[in-house]
């Protein structure tokens, strides 16, 4: 029982924490030091469109590193959230950023201009 309050305790945090931020990226790292090549490639792909976002090293927390994955029913880190919605990880996003989605994405959340 109390694992999956704890687990309760931690999807509640990652909740408040998604909530809290427009963009927000959960990735292995500090968004000026990636530790992996994949969370280095959303990274570069949202500097590059000028996206403020906020970076959260799962590294850090072995129960967020797991929590978020759970959370989102995504086995991998990096995931991005915008505007609360998971977005996708490595893979989505540069495919989302190669065929103009994602930038679509982030115009119609108002956080890039057209």
């Amino acid at each position: 029982m109390s694992l999956n309050v704890n687990a309760d305790a931690v999807h509640a945090a990652i909740k408040r924490t998604i909530d809290e931020h427009e963009v927000i990226l959960f990735m292995k790292g500090e968004p000026s030091a990636p530790e992996c090549g994949f969370s280095a490639t959303v990274v570069k792909i949202l500097d590059y469109l000028g996206i403020d976002f906020v970076g959260v090293d799962v590294l850090k927390d072995p129960a967020i590193r797991a929590g978020i994955k759970g959370f989102s029913d995504w086995p991998t880190v990096p995931q991005l959230y915008v505007r609360g919605e998971f977005v996708g990880g490595a893979d989505i996003v540069r495919e989302m950023f190669q065929s103009g989605e994602l930038k679509s994405l982030l115009i119609e959340h108002l956080l890039v201009d057209a």
